[in-house]
């Protein structure tokens, strides 16, 4: 991994299964850092056909009667894609020294501050006279963005062959690490969803992920967190075993796209407040664990105090808002992740749902229960699964036929794990509740029926957008497209340019017409007092002491949120335009939470 500073002050995040499974392909090469989803080796294999043939690379297909085939096919897809990057980084570096426009546009993209737009702005004004000197500038100066993977750490299903159970290293999310610690790259694995000891364990089996002792990672960890004590125990976790976090990416837990892991009422600005007074503790706490580690496992020491990035998203919209995030609380990179989905330069997405997403109003983001992971999960109105899910369900054939089943973790009618979005086990389900419709009244058996039916196939909703987009045939059930976008997307309405959506985050530009978008602490606010009621309006079991304390303490993080930016609204330069309305807000919010009856 180059030591070169990286170009930009953002990154693109992981986005379902396709959005970023090529992000690295279109953008890479500007300097702009994506993290590809590798969980779905089938999706890989797919890529690795289409971009093989698009670059004219030999390729040669890994079925599923190969040993190992699910780490062999993510490895294979890694080093097509760094291969196809890297090319293209040296031919953009050669069209850079060759054609100003090139260069001008290139310079159009870069921070404002960056001493590398300022570097390379001197050679346009001074005419570009010395050629070699510029090419030279360009090799020293120009870094790739990063090609970060990603893996939900629950995605982590035993797998059989016939009736006898794989070894653990076979299951899903174990296969797609070995694949990306086999690969040529030299980059992050993102890990999301929370601690898995199993897989975290697996990561000493290579070698990639252990220091050297200047300090030097081939293959680096970044754990995406909620709150600082999950990144402290996490943190500590991996250190003990020699393992080192490079990055904590701190993100909402309901302004978000994807899945949404809500905390207890502890909001965004008080958790950067803690892990910006506490960056020095985690550093200190996981190093003394991790040299302690080394030194038993006889393994290089690495010289000086290894470092860490602490970085955020979720929500993030304007340019005051990413400058702010990096200055108040001292993050390295702000993650763009939702509108992205309108740039396709950057995100794979068929043209039917970047419509959808371009017309989408507020009232059609929403948080629904389709995920068979049984957590909250952002949703849009109007994608075409919900049609055929409904279509199924109205013809009396509710279900997915489960393809994939890398979402199969329900293990109450075999050993194996069954997925709840699957036909099998709904239709169990459904006969289940159909004996029990004489003894409950109509309503509870609709609501039931709902729960039952509503859940979505992800593995192949999430996926079909790339076929689509490439013209790739699908096979099998017709499932049309999930996308999973955070309610930010409300506010931007247009497809954009590369260059429109990197120039309206660094105030270059502003694609965002609509003026009624709230603050992002605010909107997220408002998300956790809706969570909380929602919440309270449909817990149908007894309130235990135990609820009632947790709801309470819900309520006591809010309002130390609350406070929390009253305080910082009143020490901070930024936010001036509307201060006085988002003291207004959050008065009200204040209230709202305070007028809940626990």
């Amino acid at each position: 991994m180059s030591n070169k500073k990286n170009s930009h002050s953002f990154h693109i995040p992981v986005m379902g299964l396709a959005f970023t499974i090529d992000s690295p392909i279109r953008v890479a090469h500007y300097g702009i850092s994506s993290t590809v989803s590798i969980i779905d080796d089938d999706l890989a294999e797919k890529m690795r056909a289409f971009y093989s043939e698009k670059f004219s690379i030999p390729y040669q297909e890994i079925t599923q009667k190969i040993q190992d085939y699910r780490a062999k096919r993510i490895t294979n897809y890694l080093n097509t894609m760094d291969s196809i990057v890297n090319e293209k980084f040296e031919n953009f570096k050669k069209e850079l020294a060759e054609s100003k426009t090139t260069l001008e546009n290139y310079i159009a993209l870069l921070p404002n501050k960056s001493d590398l737009k300022k570097g390379l702005q001197e050679f346009i004004d001074s005419g570009i006279s010395m050629k070699d000197t510029l090419i030279n500038y360009i090799e020293k100066n120009l870094s790739l963005g990063e090609i970060d993977v990603n893996i939900m750490t629950k995605v982590d299903k035993d797998n059989y062959e016939g009736d006898v159970q794989l070894p653990t290293e076979f299951n899903d999310a174990h296969a797609s690490l070995r694949g990306f610690a086999n690969s040529n790259l030299k980059s992050s694995v993102v890990l999301s969803a929370g601690m898995n000891p199993r897989l975290y364990s697996y990561f000493e089996s290579f070698p990639d992920f252990f220091p050297d002792e200047n300090g030097f990672l081939k293959k680096k960890i970044i754990l995406k967190v909620s709150d600082y004590r999950s990144a402290l125990i996490q943190g500590n976790f991996l250190a003990k075993k020699g393992l080192w976090v490079s990055e904590y990416r701190i993100e909402s837990g309901l302004n978000c796209g994807g899945h949404a892991f809500a905390t207890e009422g502890f909001l965004m600005g008080p958790i950067l407040q803690e892990f910006k007074e506490k960056r020095q503790e985690l550093l200190q706490s996981t190093h003394d664990l991790l040299i302690k580690a080394l030194t038993i496992k006889e393994l290089p020491l690495p010289e000086n105090s290894m470092p860490i990035k602490i970085s955020a998203q979720g929500g993030v919209g304007t340019a005051e808002e990413h400058n702010f995030l990096l200055e108040e609380y001292q993050l390295d990179s702000i993650g763009w992740g939702s509108p992205f989905l309108l740039v396709p330069e950057a995100t794979s997405v068929d043209a039917e749902t970047r419509k959808l997403l371009a017309n989408a109003k507020e009232d059609d983001f929403y948080l629904s229960n389709i995920s068979p992971l049984g957590v909250p999960f952002n949703s849009l109105k109007g994608v075409t699964n919900d049609f055929w899910k409904q279509k199924r369900i109205n013809e009396n054939k509710a279900g997915s036929s489960c393809p994939k089943k890398f979402l199969a973790l329900n293990k109450s009618y075999n050993k194996e794990g069954i997925c709840t979005a699957s036909k099998k086990y709904q239709d169990a389900e459904l006969e289940k509740l159909n004996q029990q419709k004489s003894e409950i009244s109509t309503s509870d058996f609709e609501i039931k029926q709902q729960k039952i039916t509503e859940k979505s196939c992800l593995c192949v909703g999430l996926a079909n957008a790339s076929y689509l987009e490439h013209e790739m045939p699908i096979k099998g059930q017709q499932q049309g497209v999930v996308i999973c976008p955070g309610p930010n997307l409300a506010y931007f309405d247009a497809e954009y340019t590369l260059k429109e959506m990197v120039q309206h985050i660094y105030g270059n530009a502003n694609v965002m017409l609509q003026e009624n978008r709230p603050n992002l602490f605010v909107k997220e606010l408002k998300m956790y007092v809706d969570y909380l009621k929602n919440e309270i309006c449909t817990f149908t079991e007894e309130k235990s002491a135990n609820q009632l304390k947790k709801w309470n303490a819900y309520k006591n993080n809010i309002n130390l949120g609350i406070e929390y930016y009253h305080n910082l609204l009143k020490n901070t330069a930024f936010f001036k335009n509307n201060q006085d309305t988002m003291h207004q807000q959050l008065d009200f919010y204040k209230a709202e939470i305070n007028a809940i009856n626990i």
